[in-house]
């Protein structure tokens, strides 16, 4: 069992926010926010050479749609994000979006311009269709058996959503880390459909490392005795030991050395007399007490064979894979315009992964804008606020604007 947070780690936890005080008092938030749910009938056939009969997306929407159906931003969300992107969540008003830095009036992706889409990716739990949902050949929950994803399987999904909403080509898609993947596999999946693509510390496929690290934190949850081949949940239990190591793992991926350093250091939880270590496997160090806190936090709320899937999606990414390895060829059927991020520090997708998909941009004479953020934060630094990192995104979607009040008047963009 964790032991309970230092004061300093304490005292950044959010106070409980009632609904009446979200009524009244939420600046530059879109406010309280409701989840709608989307069925789809339809077979969606996977690459895996399985399909899904039929399927419910989970989604948030902010702002208003236009008359001609031309602002729509579709957000795609990482690891263990969900399509709750920005406010407060109707259900839950502690629940803050994962992105809600980035989306709202008068943030880089303005809510009283665009007309911002969140979705719950396929095999997630936050209420799409996923391994926790009720398989309707046994009537059970589908558990192990649920069917490997890929990011192209997502993106067919999320079409299918525009279509439902009748957009036929959204302004933007835009997404960090995995999310990103998603945007830049609609560019080459789905190339008509979007005007801009908008990649965050992203990459174009993991290393060998990444899908290391992947792998031990699937190993940590396999091995749990209480995962049950995937099964748990006829069990009544949950493989929590192995779920919250793997979030540790991912967890320290997630930020940087530096990061680590100045939150932390060697600073000691509760140091015996006179300053001596306690000289056993307890907490001795603040870090770990915090890796500790946010596995087991992360294992009370998501589910493990999500997890074992999302990571192995991740793992598959690779848009080169059916011309050689030639990212080149494999972006030539692009056609929107580009904004690609790095973070210095981020040493899970450092920058040299993404200035590679923008030198197979500039090899294929695509309009790309590419900014190197130099970010103490790690991966992380996409989902903070950093005034240089939001500045570049605020200005391309003035751009995109811009853009777009040119079209409706038959104007020219340069």
């Amino acid at each position: 069992m964790t032991e309970p947070l230092s004061p300093q780690l304490q005292s950044s936890q959010p106070e409980r926010i009632s609904v009446q005080t979200l009524e009244t008092a939420i600046p530059g938030s879109v406010g309280i926010v409701r989840t709608e749910y989307f069925h789809f009938e339809e077979p969606l056939p996977l690459d895996s050479g399985q399909s899904l009969s039929d399927y419910t997306l989970a989604v948030q929407t902010y702002g208003t749609l236009n008359a001609d159906r031309s602002n729509a931003v579709l957000i795609c969300h990482a690891l263990n994000a969900s399509h709750h992107v920005a406010g407060y969540s109707e259900d839950d008003p502690d629940q803050l979006g994962w992105w809600d830095n980035m989306v709202g009036p008068g943030k880089p992706v303005d809510t009283n311009i665009y007309f911002v889409i969140g979705v719950n990716n396929l095999g997630s739990c936050f209420g799409s269709t996923g391994p926790a949902s009720i398989r309707p050949e046994t009537g059970k929950p589908w558990g192990a058996a649920f069917p490997v994803l890929t990011v192209e399987d997502w993106v067919r999904a999320q079409s299918r959503l525009a279509d439902r909403l009748g957009i036929e080509r959204f302004a933007a898609v835009m997404g960090g880390s995995l999310g990103g993947m998603q945007a830049l596999s609609w560019s080459i999946t789905c190339p008509d459909r979007l005007a801009h693509c908008i990649v965050i510390a992203s990459t174009p496929k993991l290393s060998a490392q990444n899908i290391g690290f992947n792998e031990v934190a699937r190993r940590a949850i396999i091995t749990d005795p209480e995962f049950h081949e995937g099964d748990y949940y006829a069990h009544g239990v949950v493989p929590k030991r192995g779920l919250t190591v793997a979030r540790m793992i991912g967890h320290i991926t997630y930020l940087s050395d530096d990061d680590m350093a100045q939150k932390f250091g060697r600073t000691r939880r509760e140091p015996a007399e006179n300053g001596a270590y306690r000289y056993d496997y307890g907490v001795e160090f603040e870090v770990e007490s915090y890796l500790r806190y946010q596995g087991e936090k992360f294992s009370r709320y998501f589910d493990a064979n999500t997890y074992l899937l999302i990571t192995r999606t991740l793992d598959y990414f690779d848009p080169a894979r059916n011309t050689g390895g030639d990212l080149t060829r494999s972006l030539s059927a692009a056609t929107a315009d580009f904004l690609l991020v790095s973070f210095t520090t981020d040493w899970r997708f450092p920058p040299s992964r993404s200035r590679e998909i923008v030198q197979a941009l500039l090899n294929n004479e695509r309009p790309v804008t590419y900014a190197e953020i130099d970010a103490p934060h790690g991966h992380d630094a996409f989902l903070l606020t950093d005034p240089r990192y939001h500045g570049v995104v605020r200005a391309y979607f003035e751009r995109i604007d811009k853009a777009l009040k040119l079209s409706r008047t038959g104007g020219h963009h340069e």
